[in-house]
């Protein structure tokens, strides 16, 4: 520098204040935010970015074939295996005892309108102890696997409503008329004494109530096998008022869908790797 030349200096400019962005302005144009990279607030209003964790993929669901589990167990199945232990018992009194005790047993336990006006509860109950025809009989077998499939869905309290239901209300059904029809005059007397007992009306509400749980693919041929069988035995006359209750109680198991699918949905079902 030279003595008595002024000596400027270099300052900096003012600080002008950032003219205010528009509200319409685009986001590109808005400062301090990164192109491409979403604006996520923290804890504490810092930017974060999103970290989404992995879905594990789902296993895949295996069948496993078990035959064994048609049939009924104590801890599995135990109103099925029960009821059908005494089935057999009496079924081996039916078939060994002395066949004037086996007629007295069977006429005290018959649903006849005779034996539902005097002791209902005992001829009601009474009935669903013996199998017509005995343990090899097809509603015999039926009982057995109908029963057993349906109690592993729904239950054994259920599975119990759904029989009781099926063999209470269509034994009223097919023998109330009869006891009208006699007081009306249009039948004899004898009409009120007859031996009708067995499961069979159980079993066919069960046949209707497991339709319901069961695929579409299984459940048309289901029902429609055993309606047909139903429909033929009903045009053959040979019974008509057991025939017009296997139908009727049939219906009463496919009225009893609302309840026990509800059941069925909040089941908690085996694992995966388990189904049968």
């Amino acid at each position: 520098m030279t003595e008595g030349v002024p000596v400027l200096e270099r300052t900096a400019p003012p600080h002008e204040p950032a003219a205010p962005t528009p509200a319409d302005a685009p986001f590109r144009d808005v400062p301090g935010l990164l192109d491409g990279v979403p604006r996520q607030r923290g804890p504490r209003g810092t930017a974060v970015a999103q970290v989404r964790e992995p879905v594990p993929a789902a296993a895949p669901r295996t069948w496993t074939l078990r035959p064994w589990r048609l049939l009924p167990t104590p801890a599995g199945t135990p109103f099925t295996f029960g009821y059908a232990t005494v089935l057999c018992l009496t079924s081996l009194i039916a078939a060994y005892a002395d066949p004037a005790l086996v007629h007295a047993l069977l006429q005290g336990s018959s649903t006849d309108v005779a034996h539902l006006v005097r002791t209902p509860e005992l001829a009601l109950i009474g009935s669903a102890l013996w199998v017509a025809g005995g343990v090899t009989s097809p509603f015999a077998i039926a009982f057995v696997l109908v029963l057993t499939a349906l109690e592993r869905r729904v239950g054994g309290l259920r599975t119990a409503g759904v029989f009781l239901l099926g063999h209470v209300l269509a034994t009223l059904a097919t023998e109330v008329p009869v006891g009208l029809a006699v007081l009306a005059g249009h039948l004899p007397g004898s009409s009120l004494h007859r031996l009708d007992y067995g499961v069979s009306f159980g079993v066919a509400a069960g046949i209707g109530a497991l339709a319901g749980l069961l695929p579409l693919w299984l459940r048309l041929p289901l029902l429609a096998g055993f309606g047909w069988m139903l429909l033929q035995d009903l045009l053959a006359f040979a019974d008509p008022m057991t025939n017009w209750g296997h139908l009727i109680a049939l219906g009463i198991g496919l009225a009893t869908w609302p309840v026990v699918r509800r059941r069925h949905a909040v089941r908690p079902g085996p694992p995966v790797s388990a189904r049968a």
